[in-house]
């Protein structure tokens, strides 16, 4: 019969007559003397342990994520595995094989099965000893609540008297739940959820019909029957259960041979743990806590953990990778990978990368764009100096030591110059910046009672995963701050509008650009807006990006903050974020569209303020004196296979000065470009030649090289 029946029943109190009357019979076997029995029946019942509150018995946290599936549990204070269920989470198979098969009238009785006892003392007295217990599922339950002794008479009398109890205070269902939480099945495993993900390494609500007959045979001996221990006894008990089953007419003879050809679990599964670090902090801020549900897809975050641990493998022993992905509207976090491995000794895995204080590099650089047009000092075509300049003993270069001269806001951006983005943070205020980190829910830490500085621009501050995280979501939205959330800790409801971090029009212009910017080359370009940031000295990786729907973060580098020569954003971060939007659900998402207002136009057509961007103290721009040719350098011999008949032309490429550049080979012009810092020329034959540009202000370099 189904417990379905009791589901509304409410608990019943019966009169103690009826205790009286339902056990006077074995009192009389047990103790001599009916009166000094009923008084030694009372003692018992008086020091029975309290019945306990089903919702409060104590389980392990469970801590799972936005649909409800299991993220990572942790023991109890004594070390248990045992995890909060329900009827309805379990096999409706495994439930009907457990009553046929442990108390066939659990349904009916009140505690006590007196035919089956009967049978059992009748066994004893032939026997003089205990050849069947006859127990119930409540006397079951009794004795792991109590702990009472089962193979004595003076144990099972008590088992019986707190089995009446438990019928009196308990529904069906009640005591039915607190078996499923409670039983044992081996070493430190409790319980029908903990068991099936110890041995079958899934929920035990979709059980097979083996899985299910070896799960309702363990608690009869949990130690014997362990099948990591003796796969052969284990076995045999679960055909045993089958045996039965069919004799109950519960299951086929068919079924059940069937069920006796399934492989027999041979080791105990390690249990989830996805999400670790996070949901370490969500149970030391709800210790108390028996469920805990994150906003963590478990798929998601199954899928960039495996990516995140292959790519550090790649990447070095010692280093880890840090991602977190986030619903730009609601602001919950999908994924938040916090290391290459929680027990990667080699990396620091323990440390959870994603809350780390680092430079952020150059990823700051689209928020200072973006104030710039904001403010309605520059548009993307607007065009820029990149040359030497110097800001009051702050001298910043560009990567790759290189400087392009003119070049407009989007190449600046998207090539991540220094230069164009420092002048730039000079006009629009370090101070106006921080702040509206601030406003993205971000912190940009700086030194103490240290005012922010132009080298915040270049990853002079502190900053986390998730900071940058938070601030790409506003850029992505159009401007608007989200509140990051986890589930770990209530985040207040903003009651007033948030001031905007960037408005409408300069955060479209940001992602529009972002769009550019050149992606790896396993990525595909236009798909999806991004930077990528390098910190100084090489210790941090960074790549940010966003679709219309979904922000990734992600973070490679050592947790000791050690140097890692020669690794880049775009060369260890942005592969992996490529592939991370690769890993989501839904294919990229557009990114959003134009807001009114936004002004469509080439530099020429651009109103004449937005021409060229001028810093409003055009004296603190300094300048280089003249144009260098960075290749071929002076006096070197350059192969071009001249001498074998192949005609390979010179490539010839400028740095500093001011375009458009005039090119010549031994006084002979032979190119003119207007932006571009290179031209080519095919010599007649091998031998020396001089080669000379001229930039726009007629400065210019000379060198002299051999051709062969």
């Amino acid at each position: 019969m189904s417990t379905a029946a009791h589901k509304q029943q409410p608990r019943r109190f019966r009169a103690p007559g009826l205790f009286t009357a339902t056990l006077i019979v074995l009192a009389g076997v047990a103790l001599v003397g009916s009166q000094y029995g009923l008084a030694v029946l009372r003692d018992i019942r008086a020091t029975l342990p309290p019945t306990p509150v089903v919702s409060a018995v104590p389980v392990s946290t469970a801590v799972v994520d936005n649909a409800g599936l299991l993220l990572r549990p942790f023991t109890t204070a004594n070390g248990r595995w045992r995890l909060p269920v329900t009827i309805e989470e379990v096999d409706r198979r495994f439930i009907d094989m457990l009553l046929a098969y442990e108390d066939q009238h659990f349904n009916e009785h009140h505690g006590i099965d007196w035919p089956s006892m009967l049978r059992a003392a009748v066994q004893y007295a032939g026997a003089g000893r205990i050849v069947s217990g006859g127990s119930t599922l409540t006397m079951q339950v009794a004795r792991l609540i109590g702990g009472e002794p089962t193979r004595n008479i003076a144990g099972k009398l008590r088992q019986m008297v707190h089995a009446d109890a438990l019928e009196q205070r308990l529904s069906k269902d009640e005591i039915l739940t607190l078996y499923l939480t409670l039983a044992p099945y081996g070493g430190n495993i409790e319980g029908i959820r903990a068991a099936s993900l110890a041995y079958f390494g899934k929920e035990p609500g979709r059980l097979t019909t083996a899985e299910c007959a070896l799960l309702v045979a363990l608690p009869q001996s949990p130690e014997a029957r362990r099948p990591d221990r003796d796969i052969e006894v284990a076995r045999a008990a679960r055909n045993l259960v089958l045996d039965r089953m069919v004799g109950a007419k519960v299951i086929s003879a068919e079924e059940a041979e069937a069920a006796k050809l399934e492989p027999m679990p041979k080791v105990r599964r390690d249990f989830p743990m996805y999400a670790a670090h996070l949901a370490e902090a969500a149970v030391k801020a709800h210790p108390n806590a028996r469920r805990i549900e994150l906003t963590i897809e478990r798929k998601l975050q199954a899928k960039l953990e495996r990516l995140g641990a292959d790519r550090a493998a790649q990447l070095g022993s010692k280093l880890s990778v840090a991602i977190v992905v986030a619903d730009q509207e609601t602001g919950n976090i999908l994924a938040s990978v916090g290391s290459a491995g929680l027990f990667n000794a080699d990396s620091d895995g323990y440390v959870d990368m994603t809350e780390a204080v680092r430079s952020p590099g150059s990823t700051l650089k689209p928020l200072i764009y973006g104030l710039a047009f904001e403010l309605g000092m520059a548009h993307p075509e607007s065009l820029i100096e990149d040359r030497p300049t110097a800001f009051n003993g702050y001298v910043p270069v560009n990567f790759d030591g290189f400087n392009r001269g003119t070049v407009s806001i989007r190449q600046a951006l998207t090539e991540s110059l220094n230069i164009p983005a420092v002048v730039v943070l000079d006009a629009v205020g370090p101070a106006r910046l921080v702040a509206r980190i601030k406003r993205a829910h971000a912190a940009a830490r700086l030194p103490a009672d240290t005012a922010p500085s132009l080298a915040v621009g270049l990853g002079g501050v502190g900053v986390t995963l998730r900071d940058l995280v938070s601030i790409y979501a506003a850029i992505g939205r159009g401007g608007t701050p989200v509140v990051l959330r986890d589930g770990v800790k209530p985040v207040a409801e903003e009651t007033e509008t948030p001031a905007p971090v960037l408005d409408p029009i300069a955060a479209w212009y940001v992602g529009n650009i972002l769009a550019d910017v050149p992606p790896p080359l396993n990525g595909s370009a236009g798909r999806i807006a991004y930077k990528t940031g390098t910190s100084y000295g090489y210790r941090d990786a960074w790549a940010i990006g966003f679709d219309g729907k979904t922000v990734i973060g992600v973070w490679v580098g050592r947790p000791d903050n050690s140097q890692i020569p020669g690794i880049t954003g775009i060369g260890a971060a942005a592969p992996i974020l490529f592939e991370s939007f690769d890993r989501l659900a839904e294919k990229t998402v557009p990114l959003r569209d134009a807001p009114p207002g936004t002004i469509f136009a080439s530099n020429s057509e651009l109103p004449l303020p937005l021409r060229r961007f001028r810093h409003p103290d055009e004296q603190k721009v300094k300048r280089d004196a003249a144009p260098q040719i960075a290749y071929p350098t002076d006096g070197v011999d350059v192969d071009l296979g001249l001498a074998s008949g192949n005609e390979a032309p010179l490539i010839v490429k400028v740095r500093n000065g001011v375009p458009p550049f005039t090119f010549f080979a031994n006084g002979a012009p032979f190119g003119r470009s207007a932006f571009a810092r290179q031209n080519s020329w095919r010599p007649d034959g091998p031998g020396f030649v001089t080669l000379s540009v001229v930039d726009a202000e007629g400065r210019s370099d000379t060198v002299k090289v051999f051709l062969d």
